[in-house]
């Protein structure tokens, strides 16, 4: 496939400006199994859109649910605080069904007009203690509502069989509520911090189980086993791409078990479809459907990053790795603490990027 190689290659190296045929190629990988094929690319028919015309604005005021522009009320009130703030118990006002085994959760903020506090990317504790539990269950949960939203936030989360907090979440319904704190500080953004990141994301989902380090003081005490990293990369997309200002360029290098895996596919697609020339999708399916056309399946490896990435010699360049342990050790080196990213080593460090160049969720 060397046309296609070098058309991946040119849109990874080109600058934000450049143009290019919008194409789709498929990373998959099953906790950890990163495994690639070239066969399967598709190319968008319609028209790209202009950034800044009045049709891009409409798409990513219903994806962002906020008129780019328009810069944050610093004298809204900040619902999560940091600090020595206790827990905060919020009333779950919605549910929505997304697939077989993940659902969006809305829960109000206690006045409507005001914020979250969180800022890009950081997320929030949730806290459940069942009838029968001993200890209370402690999870950190991504919003991939905006920062900027009023009165609600937002999460999307999966279910999983062994996942105490996850079953609890899929049980509720409203108005019951949840006790959240935070927010939990992560890789600080600012506009055009960067020209170019690269988010590498794999496991089942969006939110997959992933075993993880403690958290940072004060809450390294609580047991934290179910991550949603991805979201952070989601929060990431959205922060740059509701800001105006922000020219950053995207790679989303993205795998799953299934299709219906597929979390806030819509979301990315639109946000292809109106910046065809600074976001890029790349997906695959470990176990795709006889129907499967949207992408190929196989292990991620050398090869996929290697076509599908900027060169290392490209210096304002931002790598972002998350997914099972598994995936961290073949791609990027495992990450220590969340204070110790730890050495880099894998495909990345063969491909020849610096540490400096790469941040492990």
């Amino acid at each position: 496939m060397p046309q296609l190689q070098h058309s991946v290659r040119h849109y990874a190296t080109e600058g934000a400006s450049s143009g290019g045929t919008n194409k789709w190629l498929k990373y998959g990988g099953a906790f950890g199994a990163i495994f690639v094929t070239f066969g399967v690319v598709r190319a968008f028919a319609q028209k790209p859109s202009e950034e800044g015309s009045e049709e891009a604005r409409k798409k990513l005021e219903a994806l962002t649910g906020k008129q780019p522009g328009n810069p944050p009320d610093a004298s809204a009130n900040k619902t999560f605080k940091g600090g020595d703030q206790g827990w905060v118990d919020l009333k779950l006002e919605n549910v929505e069904e997304l697939s077989h085994n993940a659902k969006k959760f809305r829960f109000a903020l206690p006045d409507k007009n005001d914020v979250s506090g969180l800022e890009v990317a950081s997320a929030l504790l949730t806290k459940y203690k069942g009838p029968e539990m001993e200890k209370p269950v402690i999870r950190p949960y991504t919003p991939t509502s905006d920062e900027d939203a009023r009165g609600h936030i937002d999460f999307v989360i999966k279910k999983y069989p062994n996942g105490p907090m996850s079953s609890h979440l899929h049980d509720m319904e409203p108005p019951q509520r949840l006790e959240f704190k935070g927010p939990i500080p992560k890789y600080p953004w600012s506009p055009n911090k960067h020209d170019h990141i690269c988010l590498i994301a794999g496991g089942t989902g969006i939110t997959p189980y992933d075993p993880s380090p403690p958290l940072p003081p004060p809450f390294h005490h609580h047991q934290n086993t179910n991550p949603p990293k991805k979201n952070r990369m989601y929060q990431l997309c959205r922060a740059i791409f509701s800001n105006p200002t922000d020219k950053t360029k995207v790679t989303l290098v993205y795998g799953n078990l299934t299709e219906s895996d597929i979390l806030l596919k819509h979301e990315f697609e639109n946000l292809e479809n109106t910046y065809p020339q600074r976001f890029r999708a790349f997906y695959m399916l470990d176990q795709p459907p006889d129907n499967w056309t949207q992408g190929g399946t196989g292990y991620i490896n050398y090869d996929l990053l290697k076509q599908v990435l900027p060169e290392p010699k490209v210096e304002n360049v931002k790598i972002f790795v998350c997914g099972p342990p598994g995936m961290y050790k073949a791609i990027s080196g495992v990450k220590k603490s969340p204070q110790d990213q730890g050495e880099l080593g894998g495909v990345l460090r063969e491909l020849g990027y610096r540490e400096e160049q790469v941040y492990k969720f």
